[in-house]
């Protein structure tokens, strides 16, 4: 007859036979906690909640650092309003923008509307809406013929901070057709640039029957300001007549992005009677 195990035996054995449980666990354990884990997954469909605080298909910008954007990559682009430009502007279609240098590009948005946009259908009448609410402002004379599709051609663009993509502004450019020949011009929209996703105007060019002194370019600035959503600009001051091709303009400086700033003008060209407002850089 064996004697019985001693305490002292049982702790002896105990580090071996837990040695060996480890190392059964390792090897059949793990593989079938994998088994029985896929079981319940293969073959079956699993929605799983995600955080989609992400999602968006551009970063939220404020009024001002949309201004300045589009103002940037409009400023070596967009030529001033004059009569030979608009005899000779080309078809909104056939146009075409050099290739995209420094750090903000202008590029015509070929795959459309996202969806969150203003669609080419709806552009005509968003605009004729904007024009609408700004004459209610004062910041365009009344009788301005409506826009529509068979007088205008529409395109629309994106203006990209290249260094942050992410930073961009959809915007349609609205422009008077050079299709039609001998189009009479009076008190029409020549050209306009719309917000996107909202459809304010940041940027115009009409035809008029008023004149440089009867246009307070104080009072459009600040009303245009407000319709925007901008703060306070300030007057710029210079005295260098040539930084228009017209001597009759008004500049003034918004806050931009960060430590830069937007440059807006409302000025008119005399001969062929067209009221502007711009932004620059």
């Amino acid at each position: 007859m064996k004697p019985d195990l001693t305490q002292k035996d049982w702790r002896r054995l105990a580090f071996p036979l837990s040695a060996c449980l480890i190392v059964l666990l390792s090897v059949f354990g793990l593989e079938a906690l994998a088994r029985y884990k896929d079981k319940h997954i293969l073959g079956e469909i699993h929605a799983e909640a995600v955080d989609a605080a992400g999602e968006g298909y551009r970063y939220t910008l404020n009024a001002n650092e949309k201004v300045y954007i589009l103002s940037c990559c409009l400023s070596s682009q967009v030529l001033p309003e004059s009569e030979l430009n608009a005899l000779t502007r080309p078809d909104a279609d056939t146009v075409t923008y050099p290739a995209p240098e420094g750090n903000y590009a202008f590029v015509v948005n070929r795959r459309g509307p996202s969806g969150k946009e203003i669609t080419k259908e709806e552009i005509y009448q968003t605009c004729n809406d904007g024009i609408a609410s700004l004459q209610a402002l004062g910041v365009l004379p009344e009788g301005i013929r409506e826009v529509d599709e068979a007088s205008y051609d529409a395109t629309l663009y994106s203006a990209i901070d290249i260094p942050e993509p992410a930073n961009n502004v959809s915007v349609w450019k609205v422009s008077l057709s050079t299709s039609q020949k001998n189009t009479n011009r009076e008190n029409r929209l020549i050209d306009a640039y719309i917000d996107a996703d909202t459809g304010t105007i940041y940027e115009f060019y009409v035809r008029t029957e008023l004149t440089w002194d009867e246009i307070n370019p104080d009072f459009i600035i600040e009303q245009w300001r407000s319709y925007m959503g901008l703060t306070a600009p300030e007057v710029l001051q210079s005295d260098n007549p040539l930084l228009e091709t017209t001597p009759y303009f008004k500049k003034y400086v918004c806050s931009g992005m960060g430590e830069e700033s937007t440059i807006v003008t409302v000025g008119f060209y005399e001969g062929i009677q067209e009221l502007f407002l711009k932004i620059s850089k």
